[in-house]
C-alpha cells in the first residue's frame, strides 16, 4: 500500500497547479496602455506579417497610411484577443496527441464471517488500456495541427483588415482636413465679403439684395465648414479606436496624402491570377478544410469497437493466487460512429462551399473595385478640368458686377458652384481611397501608395 500511494504522489506531482489572473482595474489600465513609441518603433521595424512590411516609425513627421496600419496591428486591443486564439489552438493540438491513461484497478476482500479457519485476505490488482486510441491519434493530431495553421492564417487576415482600416481612415482624415481648409478659407473670404458691401450698402452704393446674396452665400458655406468638422472629429474618434489610443489624444497626420492613381495599378488578369494563394482567408479556409478532412477520416477509423486489453494479478481467501489476460470489445450493434461520421462529411461540405464561393466573391469583388476606380478616376479628371473654368468664371462675374455689367445673383451662384466643385474633387478622392482599400483587401495584397516609410 506504501508503493501504490508514494507512485499516486510521483503521478500528482507532475500536475498543473493554479495561479489566479484578477480581472481587476488595475489589471485592465495596465492592458489599455498603449506601449512607448521606442517599443511601437522596435517592433514596425521587425514585423514578420505575410501582408505589412516593415516601416521606419516616426512620427515626427506625422502619421501615414502605412504608419497607421503598423501601429493598429501592434497596438489594437482587439487584436490582442485574437491572438489568444493562437494559444488556444496550440492547446487543442497539444490535447489531440495526448493518450488515454491506463486504468489500475485494486480490490481487497476481507474474510468477515462463516467458515472463515484458514482463510486470508483476498486482494486482485488490475491493468488496462484502450488501445484503438492509437488508430485515431494520427489522424486528431493532423487536424489540430492543420487548425493552428488556420487559426494563424485568420488571425493575420484579421490584422490586415484591422490595418487597412487604419490606412484607410488615415486618407480619410487627411481629404477631410482639405476639405476643411478649402471650406474655412471661402468662409473667411465671404465674410470679409459680406462686412464690405454692408459698409457699401450703408454709404447707398449697393442695394439689400446685394447684402442679402453675400449673406445667404456665407450660410451656406457655414453649414458645410460645420458638416465637415463634424465628419472629421467622428473620423478622428475612428481613427484612434483603430490605433488603439485613447479618445482624446490627436494624432498628427502626414502632409499630402492622396491616393494613388489607379493608372498604377495592376491589370484585372494579374491581380485575379493566383488570387486563391494570397488571400489569408482563403488560405486559412484551405487549412480548415484539410483539417476537416482528418477529424472524417479519424471518425472512419473511430469506427473500430472500443478494445480494451488489460493484466490482472489476483489472490483469493484461499490464497490460491492467479495471473491473467483480459480483453474488452465493445459489439457494434447500435453505435458505430455513423452520427459522427455524417456531421463530419456535412462540416467538410460546407468548408468546401464556402471556400468556392468567397472565391467567387473575390475575384468579382475585384473586377467591380477595379471599374469602380476607373469610372472614380474619370470624374476626378473632368472635376479638375472645370474647376480653372469656375474659377476664371467667379473672376468674369466679379469684375462685371463692379462694372454694373452683371446681377448679383448670378455672382454668387457661380462662387458657390465653385466651392462646391473644389469640395466634390476631395470627396471624389476620398471615395478612390475607399475603392483603392477595398481593392487592396479583396486582392488580398498590398499594392503600394508612394507614401509609405518602408525598411530597405
Amino acid at each position: 500500500m506504501s508503493k501504490l500511494l508514494l507512485f499516486l504522489i510521483l503521478m500528482l506531482s507532475g500536475c498543473a497547479t493554479y495561479h489566479p489572473m484578477p480581472l481587476d482595474k488595475t489589471a485592465v489600465d495596465r492592458a489599455l496602455t498603449p506601449p512607448a513609441l521606442e517599443m511601437v518603433a522596435l517592433q514596425a521595424s521587425q514585423s514578420h506579417h505575410p501582408l505589412l512590411r516593415p516601416v521606419n516609425f516616426d512620427l515626427r513627421d506625422g502619421l501615414s497610411p502605412d504608419e497607421a496600419a503598423i501601429l493598429a496591428v501592434i497596438v489594437n486591443p482587439q487584436l490582442r484577443a485574437l491572438r489568444d486564439q493562437k494559444g488556444l489552438a496550440q492547446a487543442q493540438l497539444l490535447q489531440a496527441g495526448i493518450l488515454p491513461n491506463p486504468q489500475f484497478s485494486y480490490s481487497l476482500d476481507i474474510p468477515m464471517a462463516g467458515a472463515t479457519q484458514g482463510t486470508v485476505k483476498g486482494y486482485g490488482l488490475g491493468l488496462s488500456w484502450d488501445i484503438v486510441s492509437l488508430l485515431t491519434r494520427s489522424a486528431k493530431m493532423a487536424a489540430a495541427r492543420k487548425q493552428a495553421a488556420a487559426v494563424d492564417l485568420d488571425v493575420a487576415w484579421q490584422e490586415w483588415q484591422i490595418a487597412q482600416a487604419a490606412r484607410l481612415q488615415v486618407y480619410r482624415l487627411a481629404l477631410l482636413d482639405r476639405q476643411l481648409t478649402v471650406a474655412r478659407d471661402e468662409e473667411k473670404g465671404l465674410e470679409d465679403n459680406a462686412a464690405t458691401v454692408k459698409r457699401a450698402l450703408d454709404l447707398g452704393y449697393v442695394t439689400i439684395i446685394n447684402l442679402s446674396a453675400a449673406q445667404a452665400s456665407l450660410q451656406k458655406v457655414h453649414l458645410q465648414v460645420q458638416t465637415i468638422e463634424q465628419q472629421g472629429e467622428q473620423e478622428r474618434l475612428a481613427l484612434n479606436r483603430t490605433l488603439g489610443l485613447p479618445p482624446e489624444q490627436q494624432v498628427p497626420l502626414a502632409a499630402h496624402l492622396d491616393p494613388p492613381s489607379p493608372q498604377t495599378l495592376p491589370s484585372l488578369q494579374d491581380i485575379s491570377r493566383n488570387l486563391e494563394e494570397r488571400r489569408l482567408d482563403l488560405l486559412a479556409l484551405k487549412m480548415g478544410y484539410q483539417s476537416q478532412e482528418e477529424r472524417l477520416r479519424a471518425a472512419i477509423l473511430a469506427q473500430v469497437p472500443k478494445i480494451n486489453i488489460g493484466f490482472a494479478h489476483a489472490s483469493d481467501t484461499t490464497h490460491v493466487i492467479t495471473t491473467g489476460f483480459a480483453v474488452t470489445i465493445d459489439l457494434p450493434i447500435f453505435d458505430r460512429n455513423q452520427g459522427r461520421i455524417a456531421m463530419e462529411k456535412a462540416t467538410r461540405q460546407r468548408l468546401f462551399d464556402e471556400y468556392v464561393s468567397r472565391l467567387f466573391t473575390a475575384r468579382a469583388d475585384v473586377a467591380r473595385l477595379l471599374a469602380d476606380m476607373a469610372a472614380l478616376s474619370r470624374q476626378i479628371k473632368t472635376t479638375e478640368q472645370s474647376i480653372p473654368t469656375l474659377s476664371n468664371l467667379v473672376q468674369t462675374y466679379h469684375h462685371a458686377l463692379l462694372e454694373g455689367n452683371a446681377d448679383v445673383i448670378s455672382y454668387y451662384n457661380a462662387r458657390d458652384e465653385l466651392i462646391a466643385r473644389q469640395l466634390e474633387l476631395l470627396k471624389l478622392k476620398r471615395n478612390l481611397a475607399d475603392q483603392r482599400i477595398a481593392l487592396e483587401i479583396a486582392a488580398g495584397e498590398y499594392l503600394g501608395d508612394g507614401t509609405n516609410k518602408a525598411v530597405p
